[in-house]
């Protein structure tokens, strides 16, 4: 080989090595007026380079239909399945926005929303569809949201599904991206295993709950709890830790999971939505 080439072949690794060594953060850049954010970087070893959650002992084919349009980016999308798709002989069918009114729902065991836009995605599915997704979960469907998902299920938007009996505690909803502390509650043990101690989940916006009192509805459970907290852009600030990360609910006869931060990029966090899928298709105790 050349050697000037050789030279210039081994710096160019070394430049890309240190970039992708860098802490997660977000910077921002000022050519000229305009202010530009770097990219989130999420760190390979944010959880000690171990595997938080272990992979689920009990599995069983499931059909599961994620949202896919307006609201939720492709990369979003695509980072649930790819989760989803570890348990044994799953399936995910994308279902465009216009497709939620009429489908049979019934068809799946489990129905997905990812990060993005919860009032977008709820927009994009109108009144006919997020009645379907009711009755299909009031029947024993399965639900899981995430971030933006998480918000569609709770209860104090116009736009809500109304399926979780939590309310957000503010409606300042942009409180910044991090890694926040999380812990594992003596409940969420019987869905995620025992998990000693905090480990850090990716957090970008997700709803900061409490229960919403609705009557009809049963209380939800914490899976997880934050641990320490994140409050910018003029959210309120002590509200953050001790409150779910992830719950589980029930509506009729169906089984609802939210989770407002994001396990499925965590590293570490891996299986911690393939458990949720399974738990909202009926495995384990409701």
């Amino acid at each position: 080989m050349n050697t000037r080439y050789a030279h210039r072949l081994i710096l160019t690794l070394l430049l890309l090595g240190s970039a992708a060594a860098l802490p997660a953060q977000t910077a921002t850049i000022k050519p000229g007026k305009k202010t530009k954010t770097a990219p989130f970087i999420i760190p390979p070893d944010i959880n000690g380079l171990r595997t938080v959650i272990a992979p689920p002992e009990k599995t069983k084919p499931l059909k599961i239909a994620i949202f896919d349009g307006k609201g939720a980016p492709n990369e979003g999308i695509e980072n649930v399945a790819r989760r989803i798709m570890s348990i044994p002989q799953a399936t995910v069918t994308r279902i465009k926005p216009e497709e939620w009114a009429s489908i049979d729902l019934k068809a799946f065991q489990v129905v997905v929303f990812s990060g993005g836009s919860g009032s977008a995605q709820a927009e994009a599915i109108g009144e006919a569809g997020r009645n379907n997704i009711r009755e299909y979960i009031r029947s024993g469907g399965g639900y899981v949201g995430v971030c933006a998902g998480a918000y569609l299920a709770c209860s104090n938007f116009k736009w809500s599904l109304g399926i979780l009996n939590a309310c957000t505690v503010s409606k300042k909803w942009q409180r910044g991206q991090g890694f926040m502390d999380s812990e594992v509650t003596p409940e969420g043990r019987k869905l995620l295993g025992d998990v000693d101690g905090t480990f850090k989940v990716r957090y970008h916006n997700g709803p900061i709950i409490k229960p919403a009192g609705l009557a009809d509805v049963p209380t939800y459970r914490a899976v997880t709890i934050f641990k320490s907290e994140i409050a910018e852009f003029g959210s309120p600030a002590g509200v953050m830790v001790g409150s779910p990360a992830q719950a589980q609910g029930l509506y009729g006869k169906g089984r609802v999971f939210i989770s407002s931060p994001h396990p499925e990029n965590t590293p570490g966090l891996e299986h911690l939505i393939p458990r949720a899928v399974l738990w909202a298709g009926g495995v384990g105790e409701p």
